[in-house]
C-alpha cells in the first residue's frame, strides 16, 4: 500500500522537475514476471526506474540502507521498507544465495524484479562489469531480462552529493533477451558469465557509457586508495616546503649572527640549522579498455 502512496506523491514532483523521459517502455510486459536490469549511476535511479512502469517494481537493495546511521540513513530506511524491497547482504556465501532465493521467490509470484547487475552504484560514471546473480535467477526462474538504461541520473546527483541537481533526465527501455535455452544450466558458471555480459553489452549499448572490465567495488576502492595517496602526498609535499622556508629563515639567522659576532667579539652562540624533508607522490592505476563480450 505504502508503494502506490509513496508513488502517488512523488510522481508529479518528479515529472515536473526533472522532466525524465523513456525510449522502449512498451517492452515492459503488461503481466507475468520479468527482471529489470538497470545501470546504477545515483540514488536517484530508485526513484525513476518505478516511474515509468505502470506495475509494482520490487527492488533487490543492498543491507546498508536500512542500517545506515543519521538523518540520511532513517529516510532511506524508511523509503526502502515502507516501499516493500527487500534486502540484501552482499558480503558471499550463504548471504548472497540467501537473496538470490528471495529473488526468484519474487519473480515464481509473477512479479516485476529490479535489480543493478554492477552490485553498487558507478563511482565515476562508467559502466561496471555485471555479478553473475541476474543471470542465475533469470535461468532458475525462467522468465526474460529487460535492460533499462538510466541517462543523466550521475550528473544529477553524483557520489557524494546529497541534494540532487535540477537536471532533465531519461531512460532507454531494450527488448526482453531471452535466455530460455541456457535452462538447465543455471550452475554452470561459464553460462552464467556469458549470460550477464550479454546484458551488460546491451545496457552500454543503450546507455552509451565507456564499458570497465571490472566489479564497481574494486574501482572504489582504487579510487579511495589513490585520492587517499594524493592528500598524503599534498600534506608532506606542505610539509617538507615548511621545512624548507624554517631552514632558509634559520640559515639567515646564523649569518646575521656570525655577522654580529665578528663586530662584537665579546658576544658569541652557536646558531641552530633545520634539516628539509622529501616527498613522494602516487599515481592511480587506470583500467583497461574491455572486449565486446562474446
Amino acid at each position: 500500500m505504502f508503494y502506490w502512496v509513496l508513488k502517488a506523491i512523488l510522481t508529479p514532483v518528479l515529472r515536473v522537475v526533472w522532466r525524465p523521459w523513456v525510449e522502449g517502455a512498451e517492452h515492459i510486459p503488461a503481466e507475468g514476471p520479468a527482471i529489470l536490469a538497470g545501470n546504477h549511476l545515483s540514488f536517484l535511479d530508485h526513484f525513476f526506474l518505478p516511474l515509468v512502469v505502470s506495475r509494482r517494481v520490487t527492488f533487490l537493495a543492498k543491507s546498508d540502507y536500512f542500517t545506515e546511521a543519521g538523518i540520511k540513513g532513517w529516510f532511506k530506511r524508511v523509503f526502502f521498507s515502507g516501499a516493500g524491497q527487500i534486502p540484501i547482504d552482499r558480503s558471499g556465501g550463504k548471504a548472497s544465495e540467501g537473496a538470490l532465493r528471495s529473488g526468484v521467490r519474487v519473480l515464481r509470484q509473477g512479479r516485476l524484479l529490479g535489480i543493478y547487475p554492477e552490485g553498487t552504484r558507478s563511482p565515476d560514471g562508467r559502466l561496471y562489469r555485471g555479478k553473475i546473480g541476474v543471470a542465475r535467477m533469470a535461468l532458475e526462474a525462467g522468465v526474460p531480462v529487460i535492460p533499462v538504461a538510466m541517462i543523466g541520473t550521475f550528473e544529477a546527483q553524483p557520489p557524494g552529493k546529497l541534494l540532487p541537481r535540477v537536471r532533465r533526465v531519461g531512460m532507454r527501455v531494450g527488448p526482453p533477451l531471452d535466455f530460455s535455452r541456457y535452462a538447465e544450466m543455471a550452475d554452470d558458471r561459464f553460462v552464467l558469465r556469458s549470460v550477464t555480459d550479454q546484458i551488460m553489452y546491451e545496457l552500454m549499448a543503450l546507455s552509451g557509457q565507456e564499458y570497465v572490465d571490472m566489479y564497481a567495488k574494486r574501482a572504489k576502492e582504487e579510487i579511495a586508495a589513490a585520492r587517499a595517496a594524493a592528500t598524503s602526498a599534498a600534506a608532506t609535499s606542505d610539509a617538507a616546503t615548511s621545512d624548507a622556508a624554517t631552514s632558509d629563515a634559520a640559515t639567515a639567522a646564523a649569518g646575521d649572527l656570525a655577522g654580529a659576532v665578528s663586530d662584537r667579539a665579546a658576544v658569541g652562540g652557536p646558531p641552530a640549522g633545520v634539516s628539509a624533508a622529501g616527498a613522494r607522490a602516487g599515481r592511480p592505476h587506470r583500467p583497461h579498455r574491455p572486449h565486446r563480450p562474446g
